[in-house]
């Protein structure tokens, strides 16, 4: 009993609603863009309540970022500006820190900053907190809902990065593929129309990042990708420069494909054949790393730890995937499009496939290394989640690579005789006396034809004009009928009477299905947040939130009333550093005209009321008139903490008031 291979038609739509489906799944539960830089502190920090109004907002990343003049935005409770524009540099040594101006005069209120910015690896983040000088107020201003990256925008250019990735694999590995593996494939068309339409992606999907990256990376609307300003804008960073660069490539790699499936094609000298391969080979390998680089270029490679290490890593992945992959999605295509390709070209390929696999497990244990750090961030950081999916799909992908390769070993088996092959062709049948009347069949109308053809040319040029000009439409629709019926009957007998090559091309089929997924979970850690970084900006954000600030204590000014006389007043409370553990509480009580005031007690109390701690009674020692101190404060946890000050100004008048303040 033989065994069949499923249809092109069927397999090829089955294969695209699951690529389609789980790659939705996959971008579905992915942030737009999820930043790769991360904010890790602010002067003033979220929700801070500062006594007095700062001269400036300071902002700290994790990583290295490319700010313009309208990155840091500071609004007041109306929504009108605040700042003064000036973006000033304040990065010192491994701190990547920048700040933007405030106006002078600032009256007391609820201000919000509004931050937008490109991190090192092309992939925007923005956000937005609120200070408060005074007291907090209302305000008019609305934050935005849609993320940095998000969007039409954002979809469009998720869909054009994974289409680049895909048919950079299938152009390069497609060319290594006949190369390497199967010369004569040059001169195949459902090869070259594969790889051609693989530059093609390649370039269209190159350009539409090109112009969708303005409004990707700021307003987020579509219109924008013909702002030419903003054109010009983005050729002037490193992401423009990178995807220029790709387009210049692609022009080299025009003239490789042309080449290859051209001159390359014709050649039947074996030398002249040979030295054009080594040429090509030499060239293609070139531009294809050259192509590669620009991805190294401008993502992750090119920030974070030992970026002089990690771009030429990334480059040597990129094409080991594309050998394998590309390489197998062009063997796929010519298992069902060209059923006569060669053994020994099937086993070439198998080589090459575990070379690049070879390849791919050493430069991704590197870049795991790299971008992860720590086991806690395998598992607790969405990087590290998408890591363990896509070494699961790599799993699975080496299994049936490796039932790929025993169908390969049973092809290259000794093949049967002739008379063997005639003998078993011979008990099939039902196909071969259904193939052999359609051919007699075929024959009898063309030999009935030609010989009409003679009797019309010996009765003269009349005669054959006259036969020319009446032909028989119903005639020619049959034989053609029977023409394809012949083709359709010795393809069928071709694929079932090689149940080995049915099932390399199954087992292939699924490898590539695989293959397709493991490409879509890799894009979408292409704009994930690497899980060093997020851990890193964890630690510093909760542990180490006082290095944005570390000079700047935690102010509040408090107005009271006890209703006695001398009973009106403002205190003013410091605590120094403002954050948990030990700190120094520094408290001035003074008139409303901003002169001392002696009272006879003050005390303070601390309350986090989300975790139900509290209150955490403070009593201040009296330093001199008006000003009262504690030292050794503790604050066991950070949150936002309601602070009480209970000021007495005689024996009967007193008076207890609070303010929420986050401490980081």
């Amino acid at each position: 009993m033989t065994t069949t291979a499923p249809r092109l038609g069927t397999a090829v739509a089955r294969l695209l609603i699951l690529a389609a489906a789980l790659l939705g799944t996959l971008l579905a539960g992915a942030a737009p863009a999820s930043a790769h830089a991360a904010l890790t502190g602010s002067d003033p920090r979220d929700g801070a309540v500062v006594a007095t109004a700062p001269k400036e907002v300071n902002l700290t990343f994790s990583e290295q970022v490319a700010m313009s003049a309208d990155s840091i935005r500071v609004l007041d409770p109306a929504g009108r500006r605040a700042d003064t524009g000036e973006m000033r540099d304040l990065c010192s040594g491994s701190v990547i820190r920048y700040g933007v101006g405030l106006r002078a005069g600032l009256p007391d209120g609820t201000y919000t900053v509004a931050w937008q910015t490109v991190s090192a690896d092309s992939h925007p983040i923005a956000g937005a907190f609120t200070f408060s000088i005074g007291g907090p107020s209302a305000t008019s201003v609305a934050l935005p809902e849609q993320n940095a990256g998000g969007g039409l925008v954002g979809g469009l250019y998720g869909i054009a990065r994974y289409l680049s990735y895909a048919s950079f694999a299938v152009l390069v590995g497609g060319g290594a593929f006949v190369l390497a593996c199967w010369p004569r494939g040059a001169g195949v068309r459902p090869v070259q129309r594969t790889v051609v339409r693989a530059w093609l992606t390649l370039t269209v999907a190159t350009l539409a990042m090109l112009l969708l990256r303005n409004p990707y990376t700021g307003s987020g609307e579509l219109s924008d990708a013909f702002d030419l300003a903003g054109l010009k804008s983005v050729l002037e960073t490193k992401t423009g420069a990178a995807l220029t660069s790709r387009l210049l490539l692609l022009g080299a790699a025009a003239l490789f494909v042309a080449v290859l499936f051209g001159s390359y094609a014709r050649r039947t000298d074996p030398k002249e054949r040979k030295d054009l391969a080594f040429g090509l080979g030499l060239g293609g390998t070139v531009v294809a790393a050259g192509i590669a680089g620009t991805w190294a270029l401008a993502e992750h490679a090119s920030t974070g730890i030992q970026p002089g290490i990690a771009m030429p890593v990334d480059i040597l992945h990129l094409l080991a995937v594309a050998a394998w992959l590309g390489g197998l999605t062009v063997l796929l295509v010519a298992l069902y499009r060209a059923p006569s390709v060669e053994r020994s070209a099937v086993e070439r390929f198998s080589k090459v496939a575990f070379g690049s696999v070879l390849v791919l497990a050493a430069t991704g244990l590197y870049q795991s290394w790299r971008q992860v750090g720590s086991w806690s961030a395998l598992t607790d950081t969405r990087y590290g989640q998408l890591l363990l999916v896509k070494i699961g799909l790599l799993a699975v992908l080496l299994g049936i690579a490796w039932v790929s390769r025993r169908w390969t070993q049973r092809l290259a088996d000794p093949t049967p005789t002739e008379a063997g092959d005639e003998a078993e062709e011979a008990g099939t049948a039902d196909d071969t006396r259904a193939e052999a009347e359609a051919e007699a069949e075929a024959e009898s109308e063309e030999q009935s034809e030609e010989g009409m053809a003679l009797v019309g040319a010996a009765s003269g040029p009349g005669s054959e004009t006259a036969a020319e000009s009446h032909p028989d439409p119903e005639r020619a629709a049959q034989l053609a009928r029977q023409r394809a019926a012949v083709a359709t009957a010795r393809r069928k007998r071709e694929r079932d009477a090689d149940p080995e090559r049915a099932g390399l091309r199954r087992s292939v089929l699924t490898e590539a299905a695989v293959a397709v997924v493991l490409l879509a979970v890799t894009t979408v850690l292409t704009s994930t947040e690497p899980g060093r970084t997020e851990e890193e900006a964890g630690r510093t954000g909760s542990a180490a939130g006082s290095a944005a600030v570390p000079d700047r204590p935690v102010d509040i000014r408090l107005p009271f009333d006890t209703g006695g006389v001398d009973g009106k007043g403002v205190v003013r409370l410091s605590l120094d550093p403002g954050r948990t553990g030990a700190n120094a509480l520094h408290l001035f009580v003074e008139r409303p005209n901003g002169k001392p005031l002696d009272v006879p007690e003050v005390k303070v109390a601390l309350t986090l009321k989300a975790k139900d701690v509290g209150p955490l009674p403070v009593a201040p020692d009296r330093i001199q008139t008006g000003h009262w101190s504690a030292s050794g404060v503790q604050i066991p946890m950070a949150g936002e903490w309601t602070i009480q000050v209970t000021v007495r100004t005689s024996d009967i008048d007193q008076t207890t008031i609070d303010k929420n303040v986050k401490i980081g």
